[in-house]
């Protein structure tokens, strides 16, 4: 008999642990052409906003030892064509798997603002994941997560306008990560993911200049896996809500460790940028994985890490 490999995240049923990583995946339509959405357990959908985004100027992106630095600057069509074009929701109402929506603002009422926008498609919106890593323009440019205060406030004001299930995705760039793990769930985080990317520049040593015109850009890939697999570990010891784990994963072996560690699911991102069929790969490798130990459901998986 095969292992189970159905995942529920507080009432979500997904037929395996991994997803997408949000703004690797686009809106989940260009993958058709590799493999169907039923494969994975869940795909998440590039930040949406209030209001259309055409992002930073390029270059934008830069390869990196380990990995790649990007500041796409969260390019997006904005909610009215997310909702109405059939590139974005009418496609993803059809989608075959779960969908998580990624919603981010320039400020608290920004994000209230497609909560209560989005609640309309509760019917087809699995979960909202809360990215909180955005600039707080009216607070003088500071990170909603990097102050406790502020991302419990952009949960509250989240909670208070949708039913649908809320993943507060969390930045790396803090002392104590399960701190600011606590403050989303008390105010009202269904489950958290995590890692976001790391901040971080390249420079080209024959121009002197930055390799990315934003000069500073987000560090991904599988140069920061240990950073997240650690942090993982300190939220699953400091929060009971589901977890889904990221940063770094291009293998089951890979996903197996945040598993272990205390991920309930697992999202894979830059590894899809060079190897479009990861995600499925890495669907397999851990079903072969309980296989191999007599394991007969993920879930007992979960949190087996022995310090």
């Amino acid at each position: 008999m095969k292992p189970s490999m159905n995942v529920n995240l507080c009432g979500i049923e997904m037929r395996n642990p991994v997803l997408t990583a949000s703004g690797t995946f686009g809106y989940g339509k260009d993958y058709l052409d590799f493999f169907p959405l039923s494969e994975l357990g869940a795909i998440t959908v590039k930040g949406v906003a209030p209001f259309p985004s055409h992002g930073n100027p390029i270059p934008r992106t830069a390869e990196v030892y380990g990995g790649m630095l990007n500041a796409i600057g969260l390019q997006g069509p904005g909610i009215e064509k997310f909702l109405t074009d059939d590139d974005y929701m009418p496609f993803l109402r059809t989608a075959d798997t779960e969908v998580f929506v990624n919603i981010w603002g320039k400020n608290i009422e920004d994000y209230a603002e497609m909560a209560r926008r989005l609640e309309a498609e509760k019917d087809y919106i699995a979960a909202l994941e809360v990215n909180i890593s955005c600039p707080n323009v009216k607070e003088g440019g500071i990170a909603f997560g990097t102050d406790r205060h502020m991302a419990a406030k952009v949960v509250e004001a989240v909670r208070k306008e949708t039913s649908i299930p809320l993943i507060t995705k969390l930045s790396p760039n803090v002392t104590v990560i399960g701190d600011f793990a606590k403050a989303v769930v008390d105010a009202g985080s269904d489950m958290v993911s995590l890692i976001n990317t790391l901040p971080g520049i390249a420079i080209d040593i024959e121009t002197r200049k930055p390799k990315i015109t934003n000069v500073t850009g987000g560090l991904s890939g599988p140069a920061i896996k240990p950073l997240a697999v650690r942090m993982v570990h300190e939220v699953y010891k400091a929060v009971d809500v589901p977890i889904i784990g990221m940063g770094g994963i291009q293998s089951a072996e890979d996903a197996l460790e945040f598993i272990i560690a205390g991920a309930n699911a697992v999202a894979v991102g830059t590894a899809m940028f060079y190897d479009p069929m990861c995600p499925v790969h890495v669907v397999k490798g851990i079903e072969e994985y309980l296989e191999r130990h007599n394991i007969s459901d993920i879930n007992d998986l979960v949190g087996t890490f022995e310090a």
